[in-house]
């Protein structure tokens, strides 16, 4: 699999839970390492919370991929309150990524969610 992606005619927008566990944290660390490789760019999830108009206009049209961390789904929450389609949505703890407090992050978990984001992109031509 290529690092970077070329699946979609519409630029993919990565909007990560960042809440108070690794989980959260795994989600947000690989949402910076997707951009980091060109997959796709992350984007402020907090201005959509925050019905920041411009952030929602920005979003509108694009490849919408979210990353929760758990199944509280915090993030697909704020997509479905602003209206705003996710095109691909993926939760940490699905990819038996355990959730706690402790914020070493296991390099390996970081990966797994990356792994999954390529996948998804990758089959949802």
């Amino acid at each position: 699999m290529a690092d970077t992606c070329t699946c979609a005619a519409a630029p993919v927008l990565i909007f990560p839970c960042s809440g108070g566990s690794n989980v959260g944290q795994i989600a947000n660390q690989a949402a910076v390492e997707l951009t980091k490789e060109g997959v796709g760019k992350l984007f402020c999830l907090a201005g959509i919370g925050g019905h920041v108009e411009s952030f929602i206009e920005s979003s509108k049209g694009n490849r919408l991929v979210v990353i929760d961390g758990c199944p509280t789904a915090c993030a697909k929450k704020i997509f479905e309150h602003v209206n705003l389609p996710v095109t691909d949505y993926i939760v940490v703890t699905g990819l038996d990524i355990k959730k706690n407090h402790n914020f070493d992050l296991e390099r390996n978990d970081i990966e797994k969610v990356c792994a999954e984001v390529k996948r998804r992109l990758q089959c949802n031509l």
